[in-house]
């Protein structure tokens, strides 16, 4: 294999972000949470929304104590914000049935709410130490080029990935946990998508990528995410509207948001169904909880 461990967990000391969450006193809570919100969101975005919720919800039950409508708002904008929805129900089941402490055990960690495979098996390295295969896009992309010669990882297989990054972890839990971290930032930082800085890669020399002459990426063309006008921009503009409110408000000051009446609809319907929106009685609507 192309990926030499104790090379690149020395560079990761070197050069490892300092994240909060990486602090030897973060809780097991702490990485969970950040997690969940690091699922398709910058670190820079996160960071500030996780600090405010580790200083208002230091553990899961505090969590699970506030209503769905004060997770929703402490939210703000970091999107996709079912993330917190689950992350509230997975808090309730925590306090009640494991001592208010997040599991070590990654089956026991994919049986809770929303929590799937990369999150039960990030939690179990990062924040227990545990020896697990840690695969996110990041990862994807640098084994694609150090192992495989690839420019770029093309389409996931969770069977295939996991067992590429099982291969490449070191026999021991503490420094396979340490290395999942390492191969993860190695990604963010250096072996990124359309400008990876070959020249600082602490793996360059026995990059199969590099050795074959850095081919171009001939798979799949990834899709081209816009954001502006899709649904998504408009469920945002629509939540937006109730967290600025201290109550219900009417559908009018809804219709404001968007002038495509038909999409702002869907999404206030999709909201609803969501449980990220409820209506009340008399036809307001309001955060979860909040009526």
């Amino acid at each position: 294999m192309a990926v030499d461990a104790d090379v690149l967990l020395d560079w990761f000391a070197a050069h490892g972000r300092d994240l909060p969450w990486r602090e030897p006193d973060c809780t097991a809570w702490g990485v969970l949470v950040s997690e969940i919100m690091l699922q398709q969101t910058p670190v820079a975005r996160v960071q500030p929304i996780w600090h405010e919720w580790m200083a208002r919800w230091p553990a899961p039950s505090a969590l699970a104590a506030s209503s769905q409508g004060e997770v929703v708002r402490a939210w703000g904008k970091l999107g996709y914000p079912r993330r917190a929805l689950r992350l509230h129900e997975a808090a309730g089941v925590i306090a009640a049935e494991h001592g208010d402490v997040v599991p070590s055990d990654v089956d026991t960690l994919l049986a809770l709410p929303g929590i799937g495979a990369y999150t039960a098996r990030a939690v179990a390295a990062f924040a227990y130490g545990r020896r697990a295969p840690v695969v996110d896009t990041n990862v994807r992309r640098v084994v694609a080029r150090a192992v495989h010669g690839a420019g770029d990882a093309g389409p996931a297989s969770n069977t295939r990935d996991m067992a590429d990054v099982e291969a490449l972890l070191p026999a021991g839990d503490a420094p396979a946990a340490r290395f999942s971290a390492a191969i993860m930032e190695l990604g963010a930082l250096v072996c990124t998508a359309r400008a990876p800085r070959c020249a600082d890669c602490p793996v360059y020399d026995d990059c199969a990528w590099q050795l074959a002459g850095r081919p171009e990426y001939t798979g799949p063309a990834k899709p081209v995410q816009r954001y502006a006008g899709t649904d998504r921009y408009v469920r945002g503009r629509l939540l937006d509207v109730l967290r600025g409110s201290e109550g219900p408000v009417e559908k009018a000051r809804l219709d404001l948001v968007w002038h495509d009446g038909g999409q702002r609809d869907r999404c206030l319907d999709s909201l609803l169904v969501d449980g990220l929106l409820e209506q009340t009685r008399d036809g307001l609507f309001a955060l979860p909880g909040e009526h």
